[in-house]
């Protein structure tokens, strides 16, 4: 480790700490329905579209109606991309003449792309029209960031509001995320980018002649308004195979530190509007540090791990930290800073390949998303996820004293805990029982390219980035066949709806009781003692349940590189 490097991280964290405030604010506003500076540009658009819809900003939705619209939205925007990709052979803007996507591809793709998870078993540059990345996979890069971002919203109000019987309406909460925080913010960055020489266009590839006198053909397209979305709805899947590894996506130190203050940007700055709008943003920075001590946590071990390199290699007299894998342009570093941020987050673009990380190295971004993706975590997804492991820490904490739980003056009871669980819970169900089929499955381990605890935690990495809706992988496992296809999808769903519909039943739940007046014999949510409470429920009940499975894969993996072998 260098002091250069650490540098780099700390500039990275002094400037999210400079954007939480003033982003949350202006997200605040948003959300509450208040005027904002491009109110007078947006509102008739706003409202044009609440007339299409059928609805309007001051009808409320019960829960269980907010959920319905939201599954059948997210129907809606499987089919699409489903039918898009199959029908892409005949439909325009495909100057490579991409053929249709064969069905179970096209079925984990959209699924992939709805859940924001973005699992890539394809490459972009090679497999989808220009017409596909745009008008489908660009499209729901905004929808699925929206969604998880109007659930959250929908759970704060659970929080703030007494006696009630809705918690907002869903197409009012997707519309204003997308009309006043994605598309302004995407504008600004993709402008950015290709000042930074990303390029887009929707002109056709470009053949080149190598200076060997080879052919080459260089791919293209609207690359920089799908990477803005990509990394600032945490969404992850790159216009090329090599994602943000690929000097189109990432050219420069410039263009890394945008692309990860991008991923954390808005999911930091939710706790500042859950602060605001429950009445006290001390709430809010508690959570904060609780996600902050976590990251750290993980950012110090990988670029540790990183920086040490390999013994073995050390014994042949090369120095030096491990390269394997990373861009130059990048270093160790931003590679593993990179990694533990994509990962903290359920974004999962890469600029360094995670299948060449040590042992170590690579098993912090598996434990990242095996915590539920909660260190920050997706937009919108990461807070309501570490939400649920808020309703279940007051709980252990009302247990511990004697008391009936509550928080925010809302007592927390059965139904509330049972609801937290199903969530937590449904991870690593996902995660586990498909990884343990596909490793004595026969077809399934024919996708792996290594095999001993190697191999495992390819397959593991495989499932927990499908359940936690990351979409990095370990690249040694061939994922596009039947079986990874339809499992890895089902894992996506899982992952997502399986968490969105307890939130919102806790929402609901929450939302009708009464607010109880604050005691002295209350547990104060504000201070290092919560946040180190939080930090302890969510690592034991979040991540003990995956210990047995990483100590047979990367733990195993590290002893043995330690004592000369690899696999």
């Amino acid at each position: 480790m260098t002091i250069n490097g650490w540098i780099q991280i700390l500039v990275f964290c002094g400037i999210l700490l400079l954007l939480v405030k003033p982003l949350g604010f202006y997200m605040y506003r948003v959300f509450s329905g208040d005027r904002t500076l491009l109110s007078p540009v947006l509102v008739p658009i706003e409202r044009g579209l609440y007339r299409l819809a059928g609805t309007s900003e001051k009808e409320e939705q019960h829960w269980a109606v907010y959920a319905t619209g939201m599954l059948l939205f997210n129907l809606a925007g499987f089919l699409v991309l489903y039918a898009l990709q199959r029908l892409q052979g005949a439909l325009p803007y495909n100057p490579a003449g991409m053929t249709a996507v064969e069905p179970g591809l096209a079925f984990n793709t959209a699924v992939s792309f709805v859940t924001n998870t973005n699992w890539q078993n394809y490459g972009g540059e090679s497999t989808m029209s220009y017409l596909v990345q745009m008008a489908g996979l660009t499209v729901q890069n905004f929808v699925s960031a929206a969604t998880g971002v109007a659930i959250a919203i929908a759970l704060i109000r659970g929080f703030a509001r007494a006696s009630g019987k809705s918690i907002g309406n869903f197409w009012v909460d997707l519309t204003r995320c997308m009309l006043y925080v994605l598309l302004p913010i995407c504008i600004l960055l993709t402008l950015a980018y290709v000042w930074l020489g990303v390029p887009q266009t929707l002109g056709p590839y470009v053949d080149a002649t190598t200076l060997e006198g080879a052919k080459q053909t260089i791919a293209l397209g609207p690359v920089a308004s799908q990477l803005a979305i990509k990394m600032l709805g945490t969404n992850g899947g790159g216009f090329f195979n090599a994602n943000s590894a690929h000097p189109f996506e990432n050219p420069d130190a410039i263009s890394n530190l945008i692309q990860m203050l991008s991923i954390f940007a808005i999911g930091a700055a939710l706790t500042n509007v859950f602060g605001r709008m429950v009445g006290s943003e001390r709430k809010g920075w508690a959570i904060l540090a609780s996600m902050g001590v976590l990251f750290l946590v993980g950012v110090t071990v990988c670029y540790w791990a990183e920086a040490a390199g390999n013994p073995l290699v050390h014994a042949l007299g090369i120095d030096g930290g491990n390269m394997e894998g990373k861009e130059t342009r990048f270093g160790i570093a931003a590679s593993a800073l990179f990694a533990v941020i994509t990962t903290a987050a359920s974004c999962g673009a890469v600029n360094a390949m995670h299948d060449s990380f040590t042992a170590l190295g690579g098993m912090i971004p598996l434990i990242n998303m095996q915590l539920g993706e909660v260190i920050v975590g997706g937009v919108g997804a990461g807070f309501y996820g570490i939400l649920m492991f808020v309703v279940v820490a007051v709980f252990v904490a009302g247990l511990m004293v004697g008391r009936t739980p509550e928080y925010l003056g809302k007592k927390i009871e059965a139904k509330e805990v049972k609801m937290a669980m199903l969530a937590i819970l449904c991870l690593p169900l996902a995660m586990l029982i498909f990884t343990a089929i596909a490793v004595v499955l026969p077809s399934a381990v024919a996708s792996m390219a290594n095999g001993g605890p190697h191999g495992f935690a390819e397959v593991l990495y495989a499932y927990t980035s499908a359940a936690a809706n990351n979409g990095s992988a370990f690249g040694g496992l061939s994922g596009n066949t039947p079986w990874y296809n339809i499992t890895l999808g089902i894992g996506m769903l899982m992952g997502r709806f399986l968490v969105i519909i307890p939130a919102l039943a806790i929402a609901g739940s929450l939302a009708a009781k009464k607010t109880v007046p604050a005691s002295a014999g209350t547990f104060p949510t504000d201070g290092m003692l919560f946040v180190g409470l939080l930090v302890g429920v969510i690592i034991i009940v979040g991540g003990l349940t995956f210990f047995p499975s990483l100590a047979v894969g990367p733990i195993v993996e590290h002893l043995a590189m330690i004592h000369g072998q690899t696999f």
